[in-house]
């Protein structure tokens, strides 16, 4: 049970505020747990969700405040809370959301979320997103100090400082070692996983075997039409759905186009798998961003061959999304 540690009637106001905000973490964890149980992933993984929940229920004190004083590390100290889980939490108390919620529930608030930052507009936002495929304020905050936001058209090296002095003051540690340092877009996660991932997904979907979701944009029948899996390689959990985004709908990429994250204990990342149109790539699966891998893995593990001109590389697709089934054809 919850003890106040104040008599003083503001600090103990204050105290059942911050307790009644553990019970809304608590509740937000439930619901990730209930998603993914309903979206067939594994049942360690609901689990851990549900447990995580029960300890943040049972603190006798503020979890704003645990972090306050001992950092994320006071987190992943709590039982049944490892790295993952402690990131969410943090998200939550930094914007209150958890992009892993957002994410089973088909939507996304990254673009509104980045405009809270002083120097980064609406369309400048939008671009963060559709470049770096990030979701969070810590994922910002690490693409600023690694280099990859001055990639983005419009940013310079000024706009970048300007940004990382924003997040310091925005977020809770505004140093590169918090969370946004877990993500994993690097080579630890090997080309063969994430194209053999790719392939369960696209399988699977064209069989219709997953459960599917209603995104929340560009969708405006609502109704459940992405397909979602959850699955695990090596004690590995990943989530893998095609693309929803607006360069998706435009390109009529929305079928080609598969997102895959990683989502545990030990890390987190985000990778997109698209088909090649171009090269001698041209009409294979390939991870944006890492196409000498592709190339390399293509040559050594594969009867590696050109696709006949004009000869769609995975005719079993369909071409488009109809817009009668939930989808929105781009004109």
């Amino acid at each position: 049970m919850a003890v106040l540690n104040s008599s003083d009637p503001l600090h103990a106001s204050d105290e059942i505020d911050s307790l009644h905000e553990n019970q809304q973490i608590a509740q937000t964890l439930d619901e990730i747990a209930q998603l993914l149980n309903d979206q067939k992933a594994s049942e360690f993984r609901v689990r851990a969700y549900h447990a995580a929940a029960k300890t943040i229920r049972s603190l006798p004190t503020s979890v704003r405040v645990l972090v306050e004083h001992d950092g994320i590390e006071g987190l992943i100290a709590l039982p049944s809370v490892g790295n993952s889980i402690a990131n969410l939490v943090q998200q939550y108390l930094q914007t209150g959301r958890m992009s892993l919620l957002d994410r089973l529930r088909g939507e996304s608030h990254a673009e509104t979320l980045f405009s809270t930052v002083p120097g980064i507009g609406r369309e400048l936002s939008h671009r963060i997103h559709e470049h770096l495929h990030i979701e969070t304020l810590a994922e910002l905050d690490a693409a600023a100090w690694e280099g990859r936001l001055e990639r983005v058209p419009g940013i310079g090296r000024k706009r970048v400082q300007a940004i990382k002095d924003s997040l310091a003051v925005k977020l809770t540690e505004g140093s590169p070692s918090q969370p946004g340092a877990e993500i994993d877009e690097g080579k630890a996660v090997p080309i063969k996983e994430l194209l053999d991932i790719d392939e369960e997904y696209r399988e699977k979907a064209i069989a219709g075997q997953l459960p599917k979701i209603s995104p929340s944009k560009f969708n405006p029948k609502n109704i459940a039409w992405l397909p979602i899996l959850h699955t695990e390689r090596g004690g590995r959990h990943y989530t893998a759905m095609f693309s929803n985004t607006a360069r998706a709908h435009e390109l009529n990429t929305t079928h080609d186009w598969v997102v895959i994250f990683r989502d545990d204990a030990q890390s987190h990342g985000r990778w997109t798998v698209i088909t090649s149109q171009f090269g001698k790539l041209q009409g294979c699966r390939i991870v944006r961003g890492r196409e000498d891998e592709c190339r390399e893995h293509y040559t050594t593990h594969c009867n590696f061959h050109q696709p006949v001109a004009g000869q769609s590389p995975y005719p079993e697709l369909p071409s488009m999304w109809e817009e009668g089934h939930g989808r929105i054809t781009p004109n």
